[in-house]
Order: structure tokens, then sequence, then C-alpha cells
């Protein structure tokens, strides 16, 4: 069998809910999910109660600037040591966990949680690690999350890593092995979240196909052949989702390391994160567009901004409102088919719906052109706000209210991304999405890290 070093692997011993703990009430959505819906968490916690669950461990970014974030985090780090003094979690022989969701759109995801070495991940611009983020990380969203994560005992992971395995040699060869295997667990996710089921892959022959997988993903000359890129570029695992949690781990560990010996530093739990590993090529992944929505001015003096802004950088611009009965995502569709060499944006603010049309555009993508000009335009208006959102009926709740506009992007073609970031480096930070947000990953795995 290879070694799991030689592909940024360690083979984590995996914490689960004991048997006593109610199971419903375990798994969440992730935390940077819903963050412009308080009712979202709020319905959850009245869900859940006092049963043990992650939602008592992860901290909802929809609470994030509060007065009590402190306090917050404080109950966290401690909520974490009496699931462990109570023995609430119980350890797993050391392995990987395969995981099957089902969505409630009838989706079936397949993934494998591991644990990857921070060692071989650099989410710097211009990296060539190979572990890579795939979008622009906003340092000054990394200190919450570190305050969260070093004094934490655990970690529970949300994040979502992909791999291009268009052979599918990796993940899917792991169903022979968990045939007639008894589930670890089995259960209907809260919130309308779908179903999730776990499976251990902890026998030497099931580590060894995937890592035998891997083996050939990281071939150079399948690199090559793949890519037409240099093998010394080799990027083997792209940051899908939760860029930056795994920044944010990455930066503690970084913060940790100096304080180690070197023997102590090549073992140390910390250095490693937890992940789920998906196939770029699952049919039952779907790239999303992640949408934006501006809180706190008008639509009209905005778009005016933009198209000045645009004829300054040698870009056309010119909308136009749609008629009230027209959906606009078909409107969209249609206009990004008749004007294949522009960038359409869509837009909602409480005057109706309407579309942009950008000519000659600088950028390549139009979550790109449309990024670059909203940070420019926040930085001089501070008193407007901005989320990122999943789902165009959320941008169409929110743009839709006075003084705030939202804008629908397009979806990314997904066999690109590799290629896309191999050439041109990380995307513009959030570009898209892998699914709705109630897709995205719900806690389950913990693992300690101290």
């Amino acid at each position: 069998m290879s070694d799991p070093a030689q592909f940024a692997l360690t083979i984590p011993q995996l914490l689960l809910p004991g048997a006593a703990v109610e199971l419903a009430k375990w798994p969440v959505v992730a935390c940077d999910q819903y963050t412009s819906q308080l009712e979202y968490w709020e319905e959850l916690a009245a869900f859940v109660g006092e049963a043990p669950s992650t939602l008592q461990l992860i901290f909802p970014e929809v609470y994030l600037g509060q007065p009590d974030e402190t306090e917050r985090i404080r109950r966290i780090q401690g909520k974490m040591l009496e699931y462990l003094e109570r023995g609430i979690l119980r350890p797993l022989d050391p392995g990987f966990v395969l995981v099957e969701r089902r969505t409630r759109r009838g989706k079936i995801r397949r993934g494998l949680v591991v644990a990857l070495d921070l060692e071989c991940y650099d989410f710097r611009p211009g990296s060539k690690s190979l572990i890579r983020a795939t979008e622009g990380t906003v340092l000054e969203r990394i200190p919450p999350r570190v305050r969260i994560r070093e004094g934490a005992a655990l970690e529970c992971p949300h994040v979502l890593v992909l791999i291009d395995d268009p052979e599918r040699r990796v993940i899917e060869p792991l169903a022979q092995f968990a045939a007639g295997q008894q589930p670890l667990y089995d259960v209907e996710l809260p919130m309308n979240g779908g179903h999730l089921t776990g499976y251990p892959v902890a026998a030497p022959e099931a580590i060894g196909s995937v890592l035998a997988g891997l083996s050939r993903l990281a071939d150079p000359a399948e690199f090559r052949r793949k890519y037409g890129a240099d093998p010394s570029d080799l990027l083997l695992y792209a940051v899908g989702d939760g860029n930056h949690s795994l920044a944010t781990a990455k930066t503690v560990w970084e913060n940790l390391k100096p304080a180690l010996t070197p023997e102590q530093a090549a073992v140390h739990p910390a250095r490693f994160a937890l992940v789920e590993l998906i196939n770029l090529h699952d049919e039952g992944l779907e790239f999303e567009p992640i949408h934006r929505v501006l809180f706190g001015g008008e639509g009209e003096p905005l778009l005016r901004a933009m198209a000045d802004d645009c004829s300054r950088q040698g870009m056309e611009l010119s909308w136009e409102w749609f008629a009230g009965n027209v959906p606009p995502e078909a409107e969209l569709e249609r206009r990004r088919t008749a004007v294949p060499d522009a960038q359409v944006i869509g837009f909602v603010s409480a005057q109706g719906s309407g579309g942009l049309t950008i000519r000659r555009a600088r950028q390549n993508l139009a979550v790109g052109t449309l990024q670059r000009f909203l940070d420019e335009w926040l930085r001089v208006n501070p008193g407007m706000g901005i989320d990122y959102i999943h789902g165009a009926d959320v941008v169409a709740a929110l743009g839709s209210r006075p003084g705030n506009i939202g804008f629908y992007l397009p979806p990314l073609a997904k066999q690109e991304l590799f290629k896309t970031v191999l050439l041109e480096g990380a995307l513009p930070r959030k570009t898209f999405s892998m699914g709705e947000a109630d897709e995205k990953r719900f806690y389950m795995e913990c693992r300690r890290i101290k």
C-alpha cells in the first residue's frame, strides 16, 4: 500500500455520536449558510433544544459581530470538552468514511471524509501547492474563525474538496467495500436537508484502493495529458467549498508550529484538517452561482455608477427592465444565449427586475466584472452592506425590499474548474457554490485537534 503522506493525507481517528445521542438532532448545516436568514437558525435551535448536537460546536456566521461573540466562543469550546468528558462522542477505528448524501431534490452525491495535510496547502495568490484554493481568500474573514479554532478541542468539518477524477478511480470503487457493511450512521437531516449515510473505510484493501486511485491522478504523465500543464504545477485537490475555514485551519497551524519540535510537528493533530473529498464528475454534484444582495442604498444610482465605471475601463454596459410577467431567470438565459460574447447579469430591486449586458469585459467571468466594481462601491459607500446568497428565490425576496438591490450571476461550468485554476489562478471570491444552501455539507464526524 502506498504511503498516504505522499498524497497529503493522514488516516484519522474519527469521532461520532454515541448510541445514546438522538441522531436526528446531531447534524446541522455548514455555519456559513443562511447568513441573512436568522429565522433559519432560530428554528433549528428550537428543534435541537438541549440535545447533544453539532449546533453547540459551531458558530453560525449569522451571529458574527454580535455583542455576545466572545461568550458564544467560550460556550462552544466548553461544549467540546463536555462532549469528550461525558462520552457523548465515540472513537472509530482509524480510517476514512464513505458518505452518501441524498438531497431534498433527489440527487445523490458521494464523498470521502479524510484528513488533509495543511503543510501541502497554501491559500495565497499564485500558490502552486498540492491543495489549492479555487477562490480568492478575504483575509479579513479569517481572524474571527481563528479565535474559535485556536482554543477548540475538536473540529467538525464542512469543507468540501474536489478531485478531478473522470474515470472514477478514487471514491466510486468504495461502493464494493461498503456493500453489506453496517452503516456508521443513517439519518434524515433536519430542516429539509435530505438524508445522510456513512460507511467505514478502514480495511487495508479499501484504503489501498483510495491511494491507488490518487496515485493515478498524481501521475505526472497523466497530469500533463489532462491539462497540458507542467507536472511541477501538480494540483491534486481543489477546495470547492469552505475556502475560509480551511484557510483558518492553516493559519492556526502556522501560528502553533514555531513552538513545536520537528518531531512534534510531524504528528500534531492540528497539522491536519478534516474535509470531504468529492469527485468533480459525480452526477449528484452541481455548481450553482453565488448571487449578491446589497443593503442600504438605491439601485438606480448604483447601476449608473457601474455603467460609468465600465466606460472608463473600456467596457460597455447597458441595462434594461424586464416586463413584470417575465421570469427573470428565463429572460437572463435567453439573453446569454443570444449574446454569447457578452456578460449578462440580472438584477432585482423594489422597482422590479432587469438585466445588465456588458460588452468588451476585461474579466473572464461576469462575477469578476461585478465584484471588482462592488468592492470599490462599498469602499466609498460604507453605509451599505453586502451578502452572498445561494438561491435565486432568496435574491428575489431580499433584493426586492426597499433600499436593496440583488444581482443574479450565471453558473460556472464545473468541468472547467481545475484547468481555469491552473491557468489563471484562484477565481474571484464567491464565484460558485456546490449546490443550494441546504445541499451543503452537514456536520457529522469530529476529530480531536488538541
